[in-house]
């Protein structure tokens, strides 16, 4: 949900106009039951009971009292407002803000849903059948909820996080503006992180509106060469999964037993794309030999001994494309768990999730 804006900001203190969402969009997203509602909840004194969560003395959120808000959806505002990327993109956007969140030592305002890219949402991955482009190989779905994929209250104890369910986000945004106090909500655009935290236009604001790269959130973070900015490693995400994928995940591992794992991603990547001359071209020329079952053989052999059980996750569609490996390790696929696994999965994303959290060690 997009915020009403108030307040102008911009780099080095100097105020500026911002592009920024539209200012009804938040009021006319609730309704008239919502608001109801949430008149009720805020009689109550404690600042944070009505953000639509019970604090727990693990966590974080008890400690902080302000806010980081990037956006209505990740990516967005931004070119990705209409179409999304594949789970791990947006998990590098995700974890850039969460980041940041945990640099200012505020509490994240995080989208309530994620969007579902069809191209990375096929059926087929799961059962192992050629899938095609009609709908009865995909999930007829364009997003689902935040909570469907992440454990909140797990990701919570490392940075304090609110999803911006109507409930708590309208809560939010009607704390910072019946307060009446200029400063209650900063609008920032084109800011680093350490202007943010020292510049008291900023740090003093009940709430930040980040407008973050319009290209994607994880540019914000494109520093991350250096060693010193990254503040939450590349499987933080991986390892936060919801309780369900995570138990289902760990049951796989307990029939699984002792074994090895690889990730193999192909798919998409191994579609030519044309370049400014109209040239049909490879964006990853190598990609398609790097990933056959031969050369991976010789790739895994030093470090994975003949006899090994070897999960593999892959968007590879091809039925048995992976075979040749038969001769060295056994091998197991997703699909081998169908039976449990169509119980609990309703996207590829959460596929993606259990066999991301799969190479971890077995987990609670």
């Amino acid at each position: 949900m997009a915020i009403p804006y108030r307040i102008t900001g911009g780099g080095g203190g100097r105020q500026r106009a911002l592009t920024l969402p539209p200012k009804g969009a938040l009021l006319a997203a609730v309704t008239t039951a919502s608001v109801l509602s949430i008149l009720c909840v805020l009689s109550f004194t404690d600042p944070l009971s009505y953000l639509g969560f019970q604090v727990r003395s693990v966590d974080k959120r008890e400690s902080s009292r302000r806010y980081l808000y990037w956006g209505a959806a990740i990516d967005c505002p931004g070119k990705h407002c209409d179409s999304c990327a594949g789970l791990g993109h947006q998990e590098s956007s995700l974890r850039c803000a969460l980041e940041e969140a945990l640099f200012l030592d505020r509490i994240f305002v995080m989208p309530s849903r994620m969007c579902l890219n069809s191209v990375h949402n096929t059926k087929g991955i799961l059962n192992q059948s050629n899938a095609t482009s009609d709908q009865s190989g995909r999930w007829e779905t364009s997003s689902c909820a935040m909570e469907s994929l992440y454990d909140i209250d797990l990701i919570s104890r490392t940075v304090p996080v609110v999803l911006d369910n109507p409930l708590s986000w309208y809560a939010i945004v009607s704390r910072s503006t019946k307060l009446g106090e200029e400063g209650d909500v900063a609008h920032a655009q084109g800011a680093s992180r350490q202007e943010l935290k020292e510049n008291p236009l900023y740090s003093n604001a009940l709430l930040i509106n980040r407008t973050a790269s319009p290209l994607a959130w994880f540019m914000e973070c494109k520093d991350r060469t250096k060693r010193s900015s990254v503040m939450l490693p590349y499987n933080f995400l991986p390892t936060m999964p919801a309780r369900k994928l995570r138990d289902v995940a760990n049951k796989m591992k307990e029939i699984l037993g002792d074994y090895d794992a690889i990730h193999v991603r192909r798919g998409d990547l191994l579609k030519n794309r044309k370049d400014r001359f109209g040239v049909e071209r490879s964006l990853h020329p190598h990609l398609d030999r790097d990933t056959r079952p031969e050369y991976i053989k010789r790739r895994i052999a030093k470090w994975i001994p003949r006899g090994r059980t070897l999960f593999i996750a892959s968007d590879e569609r091809t039925p048995g494309f992976f075979s040749p490996l038969s001769d060295r390790y056994k091998l197991a696929y997703s699909s081998n768990f169908s039976s449990i696994l169509e119980l609990i999965i309703e996207n590829n994303y959460q596929l993606f999730m259990v066999e991301s959290y799969t190479p971890q060690k077995l987990g609670h």
